[in-house]
């Protein structure tokens, strides 16, 4: 079985920046693609970042550029640096992990951190 636990949402202004991680635990050699999903209230789940075992990355068009997916698969940790944060980026960010090389539909999933972006 897999674990995900992520962390590091918060409150922050137009134009901040907050980093998003996830720890995975368990079965972690079973895993290649991870990443971010996230729910505005109101709104279905939307994919946002991905990245492969292998490195490879993959970003939503409303988050490229500003939002940055890197993974230490020494430390099974992955990390979302988002900046130049918007207020329709307000939403809880679930991190997402599957087996294969793309992640949709996640297998597993975080519990999921707020983000919201307001002056």
């Amino acid at each position: 079985h897999v674990q995900l636990v992520d962390s590091g949402g918060g409150l922050v202004r137009p134009g901040g920046s907050l980093t998003l991680s996830c720890v995975v635990s368990g079965e972690t050699t079973t895993i290649n693609a991870m990443g971010w999903y996230r729910q505005a209230p109101g709104s279905q789940r939307e994919f946002v970042a991905a990245i492969t075992r292998g490195g490879n990355t993959q970003y939503s068009n409303s988050v490229k550029g500003r939002f940055t997916i890197t993974r230490d698969s020494t430390k099974n940790v992955i990390a979302l640096q988002m900046n130049n944060l918007k207020p329709e980026d307000t939403a809880v960010y679930f991190c997402a992990a599957r087996w294969s090389l793309e992640l949709d539909p996640p297998e597993y999933w975080g519990q999921g951190s707020q983000v919201t972006v307001s002056s």
